[in-house]
């Protein structure tokens, strides 16, 4: 299936165009010209901008004990060239019989699969003596859905990642999917795996010209804690990877990398099995280059030897509490990770005399790593579930940016949604510090009452809202919940009054439902009445509903029954608090708190957008990306209104989104 990248519809492969929106199948639009680029072409020929869907390969025999050049006992001994060849042939079948020696050259048009989906980039060297060879590859089918992806888009919304046969995964792969599943930050996305024979070939994103972390830690403007955040980053990457044997990943800079918001990130995975293993590189100028990663005992001295390693080739002074750390490190008188975390939270301590924050203390928590059953390794190394603890800092507002819109939909004829948004943001920089405030009002509401009634309510209720906080939220700090409580009794009261002013009865009272949040630098506060929703998406944890309709349903579900009969009533989605009809005896909102200690996006949805589970079946295309400071929230916006007027559009449909990124609160 193709998958649109306008509207995710899913068209049969053959199609040219969407049967859904139109949009073509078979070119992009440049981005710099606008010119008609092929998919299966890297640049667009007008201008030479890349458009082409890149992703790095992996490319590696799986060396088992019984093999030697076809049965491989020692070190270094591999299979025959032609059996790697083969599988990188564009001739080559996937039928195990029809492997041929070719040439060991791979030259730049030769594709990967026997497809041609996948386009080499980059020119291979001779594969012999070498277990494994990376390069960069084309997607010229960037639209059809990966088998990989496919198994995963299936599991994702387990918990843990259900029983996979080995031959549907391969090994390479798995150690990507398991942390994956984890949530674990900087590892790269897989796109593809498949096996033939005993090669193995994975796709994963291209992190290639991501920021080298050697480069960022010898600026003179890059600060003492800030490279101490990475050095707590390391330890934390380190517990995740020690059980899955990849904590090699840490200690090759070339593969240290900074995303976009300077966190640190893997380029790949380096999975510590066997002996010493040669593998093949590929450079900027498209040559690949073999070096050798040794296999040896692992323990944390060796993270002492690689921050020695930056501070040595960055030419960058160490201070005095760093440099007893990193002696004692290696005289093996910090032997646990526990220990190396506790003398960082000390140094941190030393620091907050220079005027810095320091880092909290560690907080234990346990994740298990996910299993993939049948696997034909020696030792699944997916199947180990130690307990691995993991520190919690402090986080600090990095970014704080929204957008909202509303529609009238397909069906109305008027539109009785509302909202506002107020925002503040305070930011100070200097060389070395950066600190940024964020001060954040936002309000949806969605009306009732029939024409000059739901749309009165709803306006009326943000008005009277941001006027009361203009008025009673004190400056840098979230209002109380009596606070928050007294805002929303005050609006209902408006609405009220109206309805008795006008002598409004029945079903002719106007109303409004509620969802407000407050935000004030990484504290949250929500507020709600009705069944307008706010949700929460994170990359660890996907998106969750943070607010409980209040409705007839939910009522009876709270009562003890099941959903089944709770929701085959008749009046099941009958609200059972809004805004405005009664006195404020008649309401009592929700209002809750909650810390932004990761990459959020928050969403507020009327039911227009929210309505037969929309978003829980679109979050992955329409929301996750949004979660990235490259995507647009302006157009993140406008496309879930498309989104919702094509399934939803019997309703008035009103979102706002608000990103809100953080980083480690180390600095002042």
């Amino acid at each position: 299936m193709l998958i649109c990248p306008q509207c995710k519809f899913e068209n049969p492969n053959a199609n040219k165009f969407c049967q859904k929106c139109g949009t073509s199948l078979t070119h992009r639009v440049c981005p710099e010209c606008s010119t008609d680029v092929p998919l299966n072409a890297l640049r667009c020929h007008n201008c030479g901008t890349q458009c082409g869907t890149v992703f790095w390969a992996i490319i590696a025999q799986q060396v088992t004990g019984d093999r030697t050049n076809g049965e491989a006992g020692e070190a270094g001994e591999v299979g025959e060239v032609g059996e790697v060849n083969s599988l990188l042939s564009p001739s080559s079948s996937s039928s195990p019989s029809s492997s041929s020696p070719l040439s060991p050259e791979i030259t730049l048009g030769s594709y990967l699969d026997p497809q041609q989906r996948y386009q080499l980039l980059d020119t291979l060297p001779s594969l012999e003596n070498i277990t494994e060879v990376e390069a960069r590859v084309l997607d010229c089918q960037p639209y059809q859905i990966s088998p990989i992806e496919a198994i995963l888009e299936n599991q994702r919304s387990d918990l843990l990642m259900p029983s996979v046969a080995a031959d549907a995964i391969p090994s390479l792969a798995q150690v990507y999917i398991a942390l994956q599943y984890q949530g674990q930050p900087g590892i790269p996305l897989i796109h593809d795996a498949w096996q033939q024979d005993d090669i193995q070939v994975l796709l994963i994103e291209d992190r290639s010209d991501w920021q080298l972390l050697l480069d960022l830690w010898q600026e003179e403007t890059t600060s003492s804690l800030k490279i101490l955040h990475w050095c707590y980053q390391m330890t934390q990457l380190w517990v995740a990877l020690e059980p899955v044997n990849c904590c090699q990943s840490l200690l090759e800079l070339s593969n240290l990398r900074l995303d976009e918001d300077q966190t640190l990130a893997l380029r790949r995975l380096y999975v510590e099995s066997g002996n010493s293993q040669l593998s093949a590189n590929s450079s900027e100028d498209g040559q690949a280059q073999i070096s050798a990663i040794p296999k040896q005992p692992l323990t944390i001295q060796a993270l002492g030897r690689i921050w020695q390693t930056l501070f040595r080739q960055t030419q960058r002074t160490q201070f005095g509490s760093v440099v007893q750390m990193l002696g004692d490190l290696e005289a093996g008188k910090i032997e646990m990770i526990a220990q190396l975390r506790s003398r960082l939270q000390e140094i941190s301590v030393e620091l907050e005399a220079l005027g810095s924050a320091t880092l909290p203390p560690i907080e234990e928590k346990h994740t298990v790593v996910p299993t993939i059953l049948q696997s034909d390794e020696p030792e699944d190394i997916i199947s180990k579930t130690d307990d691995m603890p993991t520190v919690v800092l402090a986080m600090q507002l990095s970014s704080l940016e929204d957008a909202g819109r509303t529609d009238v939909g397909r069906q109305r004829h008027h539109n009785e949604d509302y909202f506002g948004i107020e925002t503040k943001i305070d930011k100070v920089e200097l060389p070395k510090t950066r600190i940024l405030q964020g001060h954040g009002l936002y309000i949806l509401c969605d009306g009732m009452g029939g024409h000059a009634g739901g749309e009165v309510a709803s306006e009326l209720a943000v008005n009277t809202l941001r006027q009361y906080f203009q008025e009673h939220w004190i400056a840098n700090q979230l209002p109380t919940e009596n606070t928050i409580r007294e805002a929303v009794y005050l609006a209902n009261e408006a609405i009220y009054k109206l309805n008795q002013q006008d002598a409004r009865s029945g079903v002719g009272r106007m109303g409004t439902t509620l969802v407000m949040l407050l935000i004030q630098d990484t504290q949250v506060a929500v507020a709600h009445v009705g069944d307008s929703r706010l949700y929460r998406l994170t990359r660890k944890h996907g998106l969750k509903q943070v607010t409980v309709d209040h409705e007839v349903g939910q009522r009876e579900i709270t009562r003890g029954v099941e959903a089944s009969i709770a929701y085959a009533r008749p009046d099941a989605y009958q609200l059972t608090q809004a805004l405005g009809p009664r006195d404020e005896n008649s309401i009592n909102p929700d209002v809750g708190f909650f810390e932004i200690n990761e990459d959020t996006l928050l969403v507020l949805a009327s039911d227009g957008l929210s309505d037969n589970d929309l978003l829980e079946t679109h979050w992955q295309t329409h929301l996750e990306p949004l979660l990235s400071s490259g995507a647009n929230l302006e157009r993140g916006v406008t496309e879930l209104i498309d989104l919702a007027n094509q399934h939803n559009g019997h309703d008035n449909i009103t979102a706002i989104l608000i990103r809100a990124k953080v980083r480690p609160n180390l600095e002042s």
